[in-house]
Order: structure tokens, then C-alpha cells, then sequence
């Protein structure tokens, strides 16, 4: 008899200890849950005003509008490239009359928006420090390799690899030479764009890679 009553009293110290450990865990999962999480470190000089009004270039995709100068082109196709620790887009524009252009949008680290313009009949190539071009010089300015993820309609695979080399004019001046694969150097003149100058209006497009 006292064998069993000494079971029983095991027993139910047993179960006050286990609702005990159940009320503890609870305590303390509410107790994270009102913790807050810490804080995102944020860019001081990022614009978010000029964001806000007219709209965020980062998160341009297919399908969205963007308004340049005062001219109206859709986003057909984007590409996402990487290279190392560095990344940027770029995105094919196109107008009503089918006037194609290319913007590019890179962080680096304050934020720097090109619209370029392809010249097929240029003859330059690229590799001396500078290039005279269209009554212009222009410096070297960088080289690589870069990776490729696209969407949209792009002209090219869903994923490759380019090849380039940038050049530099006063002005703010572009002029770059593209390699894509195994196809011939293409040659496009880009102008650098103020922030003003850029208005997104998105259109829920879908979501782009990377």
C-alpha cells in the first residue's frame, strides 16, 4: 500500500513538472514574439522621396512603363547580370513606332541610370585606352565577364554569359562594346539620365530573376 501511494505521489510530481516546463516554454515563446527583430541597416542617401513620386528604377520589370524625356516606352525584356560581388540590370525598351533602346540601372554605390542606343554600323572595337567615336573620345573606363539571368523578351537564352568593355567621355558620355557567347561585339552610345528625367508607372508585369 504505501509502495503504491508513494507511485502515485512520483506520478503526479511527474505531471507538475511537465506543466510546468510546457507553461515555461509558453512564456518564453510570447516573450520573443513581443521582442522586436533587429533593425535593417538602411542607406542615408538613398532618395526615397524621389522613389516614392517616381517610382523605384531597382524594381523595374517586363511589362512595366517608363517615361524618358518626355518619350513613353513599355519594358519588354530584362536581364539581371553578376559579376563577382556586383550586380545590375539591364532592360530592353521599346516604343509604339518600335524605337528600341536599352536602360541600364546599377548601384555604385549611388545610384546610376543609362539610356543606351545601339550603333550597328560603328567600326570601332574595343581595347586600345581610347576610342574616337562620332566626333567624340572616349577613355576606358572597365572590362569583364559578366553572367546573365533573363525575362521577358530579350533576344537572347534564358541564362549566358557577356563580355565588355566601357568607355567614358566627358559629359557623362557612354560607349560600350557587348559580347554575348560566341556572336561579333555590339557597339551602343549611352547617355547618362538625371533622376527627373525617369518616370516609372509599373504594370504588374511579371516578377524578374534575381
Amino acid at each position: 500500500m504505501v509502495s503504491g501511494t508513494l507511485a502515485y505521489l512520483v506520478a503526479g510530481l511527474g505531471c507538475l513538472v511537465g506543466v510546468a516546463g510546457v507553461v515555461v516554454v509558453l512564456v518564453a515563446l510570447r516573450r520573443s514574439r513581443r521582442q522586436p527583430s533587429a533593425p535593417t541597416a538602411a542607406d542615408p542617401f538613398r532618395d526615397h522621396d524621389a522613389d516614392a513620386l517616381r517610382g523605384d528604377p531597382r524594381r523595374l520589370r517586363p511589362g512595366d512603363l517608363v517615361e524618358i524625356r518626355q518619350v513613353t516606352y513599355a519594358v519588354r525584356g530584362s536581364l539581371h547580370l553578376t559579376e563577382g560581388g556586383w550586380s545590375w540590370d539591364e532592360h530592353l525598351l521599346d516604343t509604339a513606332d518600335g524605337t528600341k533602346r536599352w536602360l541600364s540601372v546599377e548601384e555604385d554605390p549611388d545610384l546610376e541610370l543609362v539610356l543606351w542606343t545601339a550603333e550597328p554600323d560603328a567600326t570601332v572595337t574595343p581595347g586600345p585606352p581610347t576610342v574616337d567615336f562620332d566626333g567624340r573620345r572616349y577613355r576606358s573606363d572597365e572590362s569583364g565577364q559578366a553572367r546573365w539571368t533573363a525575362t521577358g523578351t530579350t533576344g537572347l537564352g534564358p541564362t549566358g554569359s557577356v563580355r565588355y568593355h566601357d568607355y567614358t567621355a566627358s559629359g557623362g558620355a557612354r560607349l560600350s562594346f557587348e559580347k554575348y557567347g560566341d556572336a561579333d561585339w555590339e557597339v551602343a552610345r549611352g547617355e547618362l539620365l538625371r533622376r527627373p528625367e525617369v518616370m516609372i508607372y509599373p504594370q504588374g508585369g511579371p516578377e524578374k530573376v534575381g
